[in-house]
């Protein structure tokens, strides 16, 4: 089965996303914070795909990213942000996330969202 973690510090948001993604049939996971995400991927969680919110208490999204995957190279990410200015930098294009990899909330269109994880796992 396809694995996802979802990195949101809004509550609503990552229940909301979670739900969707259980009802496509994907196993889902959620961390608060990009710190909390970290400990679960020590901690022996396994995800193919992560969903990071990039405006983030503490570590912010880009650290996160970039921290996780030299935790787990394999995971491969979705970036989820209200930030209609936020451009993807060199070192998250270098871990192989692009303009494709990018959601401005709030997602309208969840069916592509799901779409894209299930290539990601797929591609993993």
């Amino acid at each position: 089965m396809a694995s996802v973690l979802i990195v949101d510090d809004e509550e609503l948001i990552s229940s909301n996303l979670a739900a969707y993604l259980e009802d496509e049939g994907l196993e889902v996971d959620v961390a608060n914070s990009a710190e909390e995400a970290l400990r679960k991927v020590e901690a022996g969680l396994r995800v193919q795909v992560c969903i990071m919110d990039m405006r983030l208490p503490g570590m912010n999204g880009d650290q996160a990213c970039q921290a996780l995957h030299r935790q787990d190279p394999g995971i491969r990410f979705l970036l989820h942000t209200g930030s209609p200015n936020y451009v993807i930098s060199p070192e998250l294009g270098a871990i192989g996330i692009t303009p494709d990899h990018l959601y401005r909330k709030p997602v309208t269109d969840m069916t592509k969202l799901a779409a894209t994880v299930r290539a990601l796992c797929a591609g993993r």
